[in-house]
């Protein structure tokens, strides 16, 4: 049974199937609003608060994809959902790319739905409950507050800082934890995205990316590929903290 707190942005522009997705939620306990196309869905997740979105890729006006891009803007965190007819490698790339947390593709049954909206909720609750952990490392000329999700480069004469995502942070932790260790593909997928297989995958090499963008401006800092196995945070021994 859901959390009545629980409060979730559905954009679909197919009505009937969005009314069966609603009312279905709303069985479970959700309070769901239910918008008809990208820039409806825009102007209520402006005006209201939600907890979850779910956002159909191709919809008039405003597309799923266009719609994640403009609220990740100002919200890295809220997790988001991808409903779509289409399958390709591609779109799931840049849905992930965009911040997702999940795709689903048509056709899918509502139960289907429900459960993995329960299982992102938990993994987010559960990333708080592991946040309030006061814990901070040393990454070569960087500082990184777990908590605060903050990396912060002290290796010029003024502080750079980074707002990391819940996701950046879990995936940093877990490279500060075993510095120039291998951590193993399968670990992270299965703490962090709750499951391992090709998309869950795929998003973490998206993540991955975002880290060595951060990491790069200290030149005895890299993230390598352990083929077959999983990356390697190295950074030289004379610079661990």
């Amino acid at each position: 049974m859901a959390d009545k707190n629980y409060s979730i942005l559905l954009v679909e522009d197919d009505e009937n199937f969005g009314d069966v997705l609603r009312s279905y939620l709303e069985m479970h306990d959700f309070s769901v609003t239910l918008m008809k196309d990208g820039m409806q869905g825009y102007d209520a997740y402006k005006k209201g608060s939600y907890d979850l979105c779910i956002f159909d890729v191709m919809m008039p006006k405003k597309d799923g994809f266009s719609l994640a891009k403009d609220i990740r803007e100002s919200d890295k965190e809220i997790p988001i959902i991808f409903l779509t007819a289409r399958a390709m490698k591609e779109d799931v790339i840049q849905g992930f790319k965009l911040g997702a947390d999940d795709y689903i593709t048509k056709p899918f049954s509502s139960e289907e739905l429900l459960f993995r909206v329960q299982a992102i909720l938990k993994r987010s609750k559960q990333v708080v409950e592991t946040n309030n952990e006061a814990k901070e490392y040393m990454i070569g000329d960087f500082h990184f507050n777990f908590p605060l999700r903050i990396l912060t480069y002290k290796g010029g004469d003024n502080e750079d800082v980074e707002k990391l995502s819940p996701k950046e942070a879990q995936l940093l932790k877990m490279f500060a934890q075993r510095i120039n260790d291998v951590l193993p593909r399968s670990e992270a997928l299965t703490n962090i995205w709750g499951e391992d297989n090709y998309f869950t995958a795929r998003s973490m090499d998206v993540f991955v990316t975002k880290l060595r963008k951060y990491l790069k401006r200290d030149g005895n800092i890299e993230i390598v590929n352990i083929h077959g196995n999983g990356f390697q945070l190295l950074v030289k021994e004379e610079y661990i903290g």
